[in-house]
């Protein structure tokens, strides 16, 4: 088994649930008493949260290369960062280390391609809606569209995130907005909808609606475990 790594702290909320779904996937596949190898750095995301909202990507990049080097240098065979939003400085990460970075979309892109999936409603931060760290990705690796929400909706679903999910704060209202959002982006033509902020699991999961949901931390956390054990 390799040693995974894990940059997390992104919120802790979401690190917690990538920690649960990495080693029960490992349970699941392996039994009895295993439980996955892992290194993880948690950053503080108060710090983080501060640089994103001042657009200083590269202060971000510096504490972020940082991190991950620790985990690398403590052992890890390969690192995944533990949230959508922070790949937007994943090149410079990946760059810094000699061990393989499992990126988000590429494990989600990998998924919608297995599923048949051409056009997918993306949600998250609007960094995540906004930039083209993902969304072009998915086009340029997997030929994905990528449909986001209207302005107003993004700074909603914006602040639902920040306000409420990354404190762990769960909201019906919220839950609600979300899944209106996700309706319209249907309407619009996405065949299913990429919850592209790993909190958003918390809020919204596939017995709220009919289409089909693609949350980025267990489609992760699966990469993860599947890297780890050379499946």
């Amino acid at each position: 088994m390799k040693t995974i790594g894990m940059l997390g702290g992104m919120s802790w909320q979401s690190t917690v649930l990538y920690y649960q779904e990495i080693n029960e996937g490992i349970k699941e596949k392996l039994g009895a008493l295993h439980s996955a190898e892992i290194i993880l750095n948690s950053v503080d995301f108060d710090r983080i949260e501060r640089l994103q909202r001042e657009g200083d990507w590269g202060a971000t990049s510096d504490i972020l290369k940082k991190a991950a080097k620790s985990v690398e240098l403590a052992g890890a065979d390969f690192l995944i960062i533990c949230t959508n939003t922070m790949h937007i400085v994943a090149p410079e990460i990946t760059t810094y280390l000699t061990i393989p970075v499992l990126h988000i979309a590429d494990a989600t892109g990998e998924k919608l391609v297995k599923d048949g999936i051409s056009s997918v409603g993306l949600l998250g931060t609007n960094f995540t809606m906004e930039k083209s760290f993902y969304k072009g990705r998915l086009f340029e690796q997997f030929n994905i569209r990528t449909l986001i929400p209207s302005s107003e909706e993004r700074v909603e679903l914006h602040r639902i995130i920040y306000e409420e999910l990354c404190l762990g704060v769960v909201k019906e209202s919220s839950q609600e907005y979300y899944l209106e959002v996700i309706e319209k982006l249907q309407a619009a033509g996405a065949e299913g909808i990429i919850l592209g902020c790993t909190e958003i699991g918390m809020l919204v999961s596939k017995k709220d609606t009919t289409v089909r949901l693609y949350d980025t931390t267990k489609i992760h956390a699966e990469r993860a475990v599947n890297f780890a054990l050379e499946f």
